[in-house]
């Protein structure tokens, strides 16, 4: 990891962490389903991203408690979200796995996003966006570490 100085450093740090932090607010606002929490978003999208998971694995995922996952997981079959399935190698555990409709309602809370978020876009300068662009693999990659 880089060294931060007091500096410079600090500063960019404090004005990304910022940044990110308004801009993450303002998507999620344009939410598709107002009834899902911001929680309830994140586990369907890692879902949709790794694929079906133990709720043990979620909870790792998502970075919350495995009784807070299990309460989760319920109102998200629940609402036929996701369904539980026996794990194909240990029978005493269960899978997660998203239904079709989370799937086209996550698609559709992607479309949406990206309407906004390209119209957000619009107001940058060639250089500006050329910046973005470039930053947006480093973003990810924070994203996950």
């Amino acid at each position: 990891m880089p060294e931060l100085s007091l500096g410079d450093d600090a500063a960019a740090v404090n004005a990304l962490r910022s940044a990110v932090m308004r801009l993450s607010r303002r998507i999620k606002h344009q939410r598709v389903d107002e009834s899902l929490s911001p929680t309830e978003m994140s586990v369907l999208g890692t879902l949709a991203r790794c694929g079906t998971a133990t709720p043990g694995e979620l909870a790792r995922k998502e970075h919350v408690q495995p009784p807070s996952m299990t309460r989760i997981v319920a109102m998200l079959e629940a609402k036929g979200l996701v369904r539980l399935e026996p794990h194909p190698d240990d029978r005493r555990q269960k899978v997660v796995t998203q239904t079709e409709q989370a799937e086209a309602m996550l698609d559709e809370s992607r479309r949406r996003r990206n309407v906004w978020l390209t119209e957000l876009v619009s107001g940058l300068d060639e250089d500006e966006w050329a910046t973005l662009r470039a930053a947006a693999p480093v973003l990810e990659k924070l994203a996950h570490l």
